[in-house]
Order: structure tokens, then sequence, then C-alpha cells
């Protein structure tokens, strides 16, 4: 442990616990600063140990001391992968002092100043527990979090992130954070300072300021608040223009006039929502029947129009799909298109969400089962064995090793994925996901798993999405809180009308004249556009919230998408991080 700094004792500190009215209005430059960090032996405070502290003491820019000691933890173990990110070994700490010995010179070292720690919680979390473990009162100093001022002072996309890697690289600050104790600590020290110097120039210049700043853009923000004027308080759909009338965003909900209140307030952190209110000059309301059918309304639209700061709109197409080739030892290809043959074919899953999420569920499969990786030809005169085959992942086709009928049995487990049967798919994950445990190859286990649960859930959205279509028609409603009904016909997973009774009204009539100008709807294409499968998760989602209560309909809700939703929540569960 390094000694201890000789600061100052004779000067006034800030007191922890809530500030007095004499403290009101103390300058940044006068407070001293505990800038801390720790590393652990996990995440969970009441059942991980901490294994090091390091904190720096500052006031005024100037550093006073330091504080360094790694700590011998008791009753928990440093993994091999928290080894890894910290270099933080069991060995390291074996001789190292028990956090009593530690504690009660941290304590001393932090006593009258701010705390200041990234991602605080986490570390306040850690020491408040010491202290209650170990019968130390805790001295409940004031806490500043530099998460919370960095998304302040640097909202995205100022910075892809609020992570102390990403600041420390965006301030250029001295020292890099490292998964070291005093390290991280240093830099956080810079990431600070170089917040104090933004949050200045939006008048932060005291201790208080730092905690009723406004963030930046609010004032361009509050002077176009009249655009909020006349908006009628009803559901329905809100569009932002700008001078040409051309649309910038599009949003929805159950009250129009106070969700686009709240684009000219404080609340409003967001970098691109600022620059879409400066640019905006009017707003215009479509007023629909129920906050449902604002929410479809805005899934059409958005598709329709690509709005530029909708995030959506983006990428309006963003599916990936895993498919299996033909030919006698077929493989799976990512795609991002559909073919009517593939979609005849039904051996296909998806889509997933991501390009990444695709390429991770095809290397999952890939390896837990026989699958034909290379694009060789097994009729090729010069065919070897692939590097898959080399290492016993493949079959080896493509060097003649297996004939196509024993390929296509090795595959029953992926057949089986493809109608929905899980459990074949499920055991050879498990297995796999054990192996790399037992190697200790923790990260790649932890891919593996994600793997899994991206397919289970490609799988069970897929289900879902297809047994509402399945139905032809139904109609559901919804008790609202003055005692009325939303109503709303969906025919083939698509929203066909919408509507609502009054509480003493009969439903039935309504019912009846909804269904008399309900549009009409075609079965569902599968090479429909991706703004159908949004449409579809959100009517799955409403009519799944426990509230919603089906009329009428055409058929039941399809079994077969069950099971595959099932096997999604069960391997969930099993997977969660206890504590």
């Amino acid at each position: 442990m390094n000694p201890m700094p000789s600061f100052d004792r004779t000067h006034t500190h800030t007191r922890g616990g809530q500030l007095s009215l004499s403290d009101l209005g103390t300058p940044l430059h006068t407070v001293d600063f505990v800038v801390v960090d720790l590393e652990t032996t996990g995440a969970h405070a009441t059942e991980n140990a901490i294994t090091e502290i390091g904190a720096v003491r500052v006031r005024g820019g100037e550093t006073l001391g330091e504080f360094q000691s790694l700590v011998r933890p008791v009753g928990s173990v440093i993994t091999p992968f928290v080894a890894r990110l910290t270099g933080i070994t069991n060995g390291m700490v074996a001789d190292a002092p028990r956090l009593e010995a530690v504690l009660p010179s941290f304590l001393e070292f932090m006593r009258g100043a701010v705390l200041v720690a990234h991602n605080a919680p986490f570390d306040v979390g850690f020491l408040r527990a010491a202290c209650a473990r170990l019968d130390y009162a805790w001295p409940a100093p004031q806490v500043l979090d530099t998460v919370t001022l960095a998304r302040k002072a640097l909202p995205r996309p100022e910075v892809r992130n609020h992570k102390l890697a990403t600041l420390a690289a965006h301030f250029g600050t001295d020292i890099q954070p490292d998964h070291r104790a005093l390290s991280d600590a240093r830099a956080t020290v810079g990431v600070l300072h170089g917040l104090f110097e933004i949050l200045g120039s939006d008048g932060a210049t005291t201790l208080e300021d730092l905690t009723t700043v406004r963030t930046r853009g609010w004032s361009q923000r509050r002077r176009k608040a009249q655009l909020a004027k006349g908006l009628p308080h009803a559901p329905g759909v809100y569009t932002f223009l700008d001078g040409a009338r051309r649309v910038l965003y599009i949003g929805s909900s159950a009250d129009i006039a106070t969700r686009v209140r709240s684009y000219f307030t404080e609340s409003e952190q967001r970098r691109r929502m600022t620059e879409m209110v400066t640019a905006a000059q009017q707003v215009t309301p479509l007023v629909c029947a129920t906050a449902l059918e604002a929410r479809v309304r805005e899934v059409r639209l958005i598709g329709e129009l690509q709005p530029p700061y909708n995030r959506r709109s983006k990428n309006p197409d963003r599916r990936h799909w895993l498919v299996e080739t033909g030919g006698e030892f077929p493989r799976l290809s990512a795609v991002r298109t559909l073919t009517p043959q593939r979609v005849a074919s039904g051996r296909l899953l998806g889509p997933f969400r991501t390009a990444a999420a695709a390429r991770d569920a095809k290397a999952l499969l890939e390896a837990v089962m026989p699958l034909k990786t290379c694009s060789q030809s097994p009729r090729a005169a010069a065919a070897t064995p692939c590097a898959a085959a080399q290492v016993g992942r493949c079959h080896g086709p493509c060097a003649g090793q297996t004939d196509a009928e024993a390929y296509a049995e090795s595959l029953g487990a992926l057949r089986d994925l493809y109608t929905g049967v899980m459990e074949g798919f499920l055991d050879a994950a498990r297995q796999r996901i054990g192996e790399l445990a037992a190697q200790e190859r923790y990260e790649a286990a932890g891919a593996a798993r994600d793997a899994v649960t991206a397919i289970l859930s490609a799988t069970a959205r897929a289900a879902t999405r297809d047994g509402l279509r399945a139905i032809e028609q139904l109609v559901a409603v919804e008790p609202r809180e003055d005692g009325g009904w939303d109503l709303a016909v969906v025919r083939h997973g698509r929203l066909a009308a919408a509507g609502t009774c009054a509480r003493t009204a009969d439903p039935r009539p309504a019912i009846d004249a909804l269904l008399q100008t309900a549009e009409f709807v075609a079965p569902h294409d599968p090479l429909a556009p991706a703004t159908t499968d949004e449409e579809t998760d959100l009517l799955a989602a409403w009519l799944s919230g426990g509230t919603v209560r089906l009329a009428a309909a055409s058929s039941g809700w399809s079994v077969a998408a069950r099971g595959p939703e099932a096997a999604r929540v069960k391997w969930a569960a099993r997977t969660r991080p206890q504590g």
C-alpha cells in the first residue's frame, strides 16, 4: 500500500450527507474529490469480494495524494475470466492484506471529500456492503457519477458510448484505463476534469450546479416550444416537418400534446432530437381512435416515408436469415433476402435482428452439427478435407468421407429446428457449452450461450408471427380506465380497423360497424417488407398483454407458436445470472 498522502487536514472540506443552506454555491476549485475505482471478483456486492482499491484525491486540478492496495478476498476466488480482464490473479493477492486491514485506511483517505467513480453505484455498493459486513460506519459522502455527468455533457452521438475507455480517449487523458484500480482512477480524474470544462461552459461552476445544469441544446429546444401549441390531447401520430414541409421525424402517443411538449423540456437529452427540433418548423397531428392504432400507423408511416431522424428508417429492412443450400451435401448460408424457392423449401431460420447474430448462430450450428462449411464440391477430383473436417467438426463430404444419405441423417436435429422442435439442438448446444466451460474457454462459452438465445428468440418470433397470420380474422377488446372499450379487428396479422365503445353502450353494434368498414387484408406474403413483421409483433404483444379479451376469431391461436416461445423462456431462465 502506498504511503498516506500529506494533504492538509486544516482545510474546510465538503461534509458528507445532505448539503445545508450554508454550503450552497461551493466553488468546484475549493472542493476535495476522491476518485475511486475497485477491482472485484464479480458483479454482486453481497456475493463477491474486492481485490484492489485505487483512489486519487484532487482539488482545483491538483493531485493531493493517491491510495492503492491489493486485497486478499475471503470467501471468493478470482476466476480465469476476471484474471484475464484485470491481470490480478489469485497468486498476486495471496499475501495481500485482508479488507478489514485496508478499509479503515481508505475511509480515512476519503474523509471529508466528495466521492467520485465511473458507474458509481457499483463501487459505492461494494464499499457500503464492506462497511456493513465489517461493522464500520459508512460516512455517507456526497457521490458524483462520471457516467451521469457524461450523459449530460456528451450525449450520443458525440461519443459512441459512455464507457471509461471511450471517454478517456475522447478527452485524451494522460493515463488510459487498463482494468487496474489506480490506473482507472487516474483516467477517471482526467475524464472528470474534461467534463467540468464542458459543463462549465453551460454555467456549472459550483458543486451544486452539477446536479442542476441543463443538458446541451436545451435553449434551442425551449425556443421552439410554441410548435406544441394547439395540439390535441388524444391518441395519434405526430409529424415534425421542416420549412419545406419535409418529414423529419414521426412518433406516436396516447396523448399527442403531452408527448410533443416533452421534446422541448429538460427530460429530452438525445442529441439527434435537439438537431431535429432545431430544424423543425411545424408539428402536424394525425388523431387515431386508440393508442394501438397510433402505434401501428407510426410503424407504417416510418416504413413508407423513412424520415431521417427515426433510427428505424436508417435500415428499413434489417432482416437476416440462415437458409439451407441445395444439393446432396447442403450447408447453411446467411442471407438478407428471401426468394420464393427458399420460402417454399421451409429450410430456413430467422429473421435475425443483425448480421452478426446470424453469423454467430451459423457458427454455433456448424460447431454442434456436422455441417459442411466449405463450398468445395464432393465431385471434384482434387477434393481434400476442409479445415473443419480435419478437426472433426465436419463429416468431410468434400473429401468423399461420407455419403449423402449418412450426411442427411446427421442433420436430423437441424431439420427438426426448422419446424420448431428444439430438443435435439438444445441437447447438442448444452454439450458444446459444457465442453467449452470445462476447457476454461469462458468467453467462447458465453458467445455460444448468446447464439442459442438468438436462435431461440428468432424461432419464437417467427412462430408467433405465423400463428397470428394464420388467423383470417379476430376481434379483440381492451378495457379503458374510464370504463369504455378499445376495439380492434386483426386480419392475417395486420390491423384492419380500430374503434372505441363508451362505458354505457353495448359493444356489439360498435363491433358490427367496425367489421363493415374494416380494410381487406390478403394472406401474408413472406416476401413482404420488414414493416409488416414489426406490425405483427406489435399486435401479438398487445394481444398477449393480459388485459385484452377476444370477442370473436375465425380460428384459435396456433399451438405451433407456443413451443418455440416456451423453449426460449425456459432457456432464458436457465441462463439468467443469479443474485
